[in-house]
């Protein structure tokens, strides 16, 4: 349980992730609403933009976690991130060029990269290891909440002064992020525990990168299924809000971001639930319903056009992407506890996972070109069958009193 007499970092913790959710992701699906309502670029453009952005962000995921790893002013580095994320974004409506727009939404997801390490390692330096999976699931509570908050401002003013108006949201949002980090203390951060480190700082200096992980069969293949995972899931979002500027474009953006509110109000709750029974019911049972959903959901949304159909199936999102959201840095240290590697190994296993969501929306796009929409969510619903799949059959337990603790954690650091 995290410390009453702590509550105030606590607390500040909480409005982090509040406010910082919608930052951190940049526009997300609205990217691709801008550009079809404003620019009337081609789906495979679209889709090609978000993939370079995507793809040169993986380059920025492990060093990015080494930073973390090592830097005491993980608080400063969450504050200028958050500034080239937004600053990035903000100049959009005032460029037009496929280059311009690519180096800007690439400079945003560089910079988005060390969102997630930053504050898996804060939450980690604040609670300590026995309280993390309680903090990770009140972190990804509040953040779902955020994004659903910040999703409804979005809509309803995109409805009253068009699409532009998700930028300057986003400007607002980065000062309350900023407000937010700057109340969550630098004194009560164990630098040390922060980066997985359980007996001190021991070999604290020392490198690490991916060939930590080849040691690690279970953390390989958890990798895999995290990456066939947003290969399926990232480009279903922004296919939705395509087919919705089809249907209306006036309405494509308030749309959008019902779906995005759907999501979010049912990751609250999976999110919470996670974070109070993951320790006693393992880690597994959830990563299987959260595996089972995506492929249903990409297979659902062949069968209507219709809006509100839309929208209710995007209310599955919020179970798959909720459980994995919560399960993700949980897992990550599991695997990594005591070796001071925690955060450079989330970084690369964002960075694997990443490299599945930065092909999604590309792959998606030609699908759609050559075949049409309901074939590109068909073939993205093959893929996350696959990645069930695998999760069934092959991933162990990786909770350290449930599954086979020795044989599937990291070696240690000394042995590196």
């Amino acid at each position: 349980m995290e410390n009453p007499r702590q509550s105030a970092p606590y607390r500040s913790l909480d409005w982090l992730n509040f406010f910082l959710a919608d930052v951190r992701d940049g526009l997300g699906p609205y990217l691709a609403i801008y550009l079809l309502a404003v620019h009337q670029w081609q789906p495979a453009s679209i889709g090609l933009v978000m993939t370079i952005a995507g793809v040169t962000a993986l380059l920025a995921q492990t060093p990015a976690g080494a930073l973390i790893d090592r830097t005491p002013a993980k608080r400063a580095v969450v504050v200028i991130a958050a500034v080239l994320v937004t600053g990035s974004c903000v100049l959009l409506p005032f460029i037009t060029s496929f280059t311009w727009v690519a180096v800007t939404q690439t400079v945003s997801a560089l910079a988005g990269s060390v969102f997630a390490p930053a504050i898996a390692a804060i939450s980690l330096g604040l609670t300590g290891p026995k309280a993390f999976t309680r903090r990770v699931g009140r972190n990804e509570t509040f953040n779902h909440a955020g994004n659903a908050f910040s999703a409804l401002l979005a809509g309803g003013l995109a409805y009253l002064y068009g699409p532009v108006v998700v930028f300057y949201l986003m400007a607002v949002l980065t000062v309350a992020s900023v407000i937010a980090v700057a109340w969550v203390p630098g004194a009560a951060i164990d630098h040390h525990v922060a980066r997985g480190l359980a007996h001190g700082p021991n070999d604290q200096d020392n490198p690490a990168g991916f060939a930590l992980l080849l040691h690690n069969r279970t953390l390989l293949l958890f990798a895999i299924c995290c990456a066939l995972f947003h290969l399926a899931n990232a480009a279903m979002l922004p296919l939705v809000s395509q087919k919705l500027s089809q249907v209306d474009l006036r309405l494509a953006t308030p749309l959008t971001s019902a779906c995005i509110v759907a999501a979010q109000l049912v990751m609250v709750p999976m999110a919470l639930l996670v974070g109070a029974r993951a320790e006693q019911w393992g880690r597994k049972p959830f990563m299987l319903v959260g595996f089972l959903i995506l492929p249903l959901r990409g297979a659902l949304y062949t069968l209507s056009d219709n809006p509100f159909w839309l929208v209710g199936v995007q209310l599955l999102d919020g179970i798959g992407a909720g459980i994995f959201g919560a399960l993700f840095p949980i897992i990550v240290k599991d695997l990594t506890e005591g070796t001071g590697r925690f955060n450079v190994s989330l970084g690369a296993l964002t960075a694997v996972f990443g490299l599945g969501a930065a092909l999604s929306p590309g792959l998606a796009g030609f699908v759609v070109q050559a075949a049409g929409y309901n074939a590109a969510f068909l073939t993205l619903a093959g893929i996350a069958a696959c990645a069930f799949v695998l999760v069934l059959v092959a991933l162990p337990e990786t909770h350290p009193r449930q599954g086979d603790a020795p044989s599937s954690s990291i070696p240690s650091a000394a042995g590196n």
